[in-house]
């Protein structure tokens, strides 16, 4: 008999939770349960429509570009216009130099983690916090370090902790504003706290700000504004804002007034090279997104804070779960007392859930096992109608279990 080839365990230990229930929810449909799936974080799914005149560039542009390869950077239009939106919305000025285009944040986030460890290598994460970070951390075969979020005080960032958790081989701290999943969007004060510590302890910022314009209850501050000493990285893209995840196209913009970064940027530009480029006609269309009409924004923040007033209304009443208000982003991120429940772990419920009702979550234990157990994520994409349906399914469940 032949030898089964093996996988590496590297590849073997991914477990990316958001589309691992994925797997139980097929299942789950197959059955011919009716599905409402609120784990994934895209708008395009529900009633949130890429603008007309993105699309309209995306055709027009695969017939008048030559198809061929683009600069492994990105293209400089695209860069110019990034230093363009990055200039308006903080008042900042880059250039395009420091601007790399990447194929959606994931790319950035795999590709700076293997810039910056080896082996034994900590990078602090937010716990609860997007598991990419830790997923590609572990992957390089460092350590993700999470720092807490602060439930009680709305999910505010544990400054104590992070100074607490920084050690001789932290290379790095994550930051995620407004952040994935909590729905938190932190303070400006909070935010140059942190670049403080950074700074003192000479540790690179990489904030990622996907959703800087996704904000409907209080005011963002991007870590671009801290002062010079802070070295950083932000990290950004056009999957969410600008409503084409399924286009692949993101950036990031390194800040290093002190060229303390020149290794890093090196490294990453030589792995950017490595996979030729991004795509070329989805970069025309994604300079076209920051160039035309941004009205959208306004419907889209309206249409999310009302969907966060009614998950928040409809999770409080529910026996045995609790939440914060999301004040941005596209989630919120319940907590579950399982006292007295047939469930020992989020997991559990969650599986549980989708099996019975067809409604599928996220357990909060795959966005950090520390600090995210015990919770579950949502999202505040759907219609009303639809979250209704779905949190009514809840209710009943958990009643007819804890009873």
């Amino acid at each position: 008999m032949r030898t089964k080839i093996k996988a590496s365990r590297r590849s073997i230990g991914m477990n990316y939770a958001i589309r691992e229930v994925t797997v139980p929810a097929a299942a789950a449909a197959k059955t011919g349960k009716h599905m409402l799936n609120l784990n994934i974080g895209d708008p395009n799914k529900w009633d949130f429509e890429t603008p007309e005149y993105f699309k309209a560039t995306l055709r027009s542009a695969v017939d008048e570009v030559d198809n061929g390869y683009g600069d492994s950077q990105g293209n400089l239009d695209l860069r110019e216009a990034i230093v363009v939106r990055e200039h308006e919305k903080n008042g900042i000025s880059i250039t395009p130099d420091d601007v790399y285009v990447t194929s959606g944040v994931s790319e950035a986030i795999n590709m700076l983690m293997g810039t910056f460890i080896e082996p034994g290598d900590q990078i602090l994460v937010p716990g609860p916090g997007y598991p990419t970070y830790a997923q590609y951390i572990n992957f390089y075969e460092g350590d993700a370090i999470p720092y807490r979020q602060i439930e009680e005080e709305g999910w505010r960032l544990d400054m104590d902790m992070i100074r607490k958790r920084i050690t001789d081989s932290t290379k790095a701290m994550v930051m995620i504003n407004p952040n994935n999943p909590t729905g938190a969007v932190y303070s400006e004060k909070d935010v140059r706290e942190i670049g403080d510590i950074c700074a003192e302890y000479g540790i690179p910022l990489i904030s990622d700000e996907i959703y800087d314009k996704i904000v409907f209850d209080g005011e963002f501050f991007s870590a671009s504004r801290l002062p010079d000493d802070v070295p950083r990285i932000i990290m950004n893209g056009f999957s969410k804002v600008n409503l084409m995840p399924g286009w692949r196209v993101g950036y990031c913009y390194f800040m290093d007034s002190e060229g303390l970064m020149d290794d890093i940027r090196l490294g990453f530009m030589k792995q950017l090279r490595a996979r030729i480029c991004p795509n070329v006609p989805c970069q025309a269309a994604a300079r076209a997104s920051l160039q035309g009409p941004q009205d959208y924004i306004v419907e889209m923040n309206r249409k999310l804070r009302n969907r966060a007033d009614l998950t928040y209304k409809m999770i409080n009443e529910i026996p045995s779960l609790s939440t914060n208000r999301a004040k941005g982003a596209l989630y919120m991120f319940p907590k579950i007392d399982l006292s007295g429940t047939p469930w020992k772990t989020d997991k559990d419920f969650v599986l549980d859930l989708i099996k019975e009702e067809g409604v599928v979550l996220v357990h909060g234990s795959g966005f950090c096992e520390e600090f995210g157990k015990d919770h579950f994520r949502t999202i505040l994409l759907a219609p009303e109608e639809t979250l209704t349906e779905a949190f009514d399914k809840i209710g009943s469940f958990i009643a007819r279990k804890v009873a």
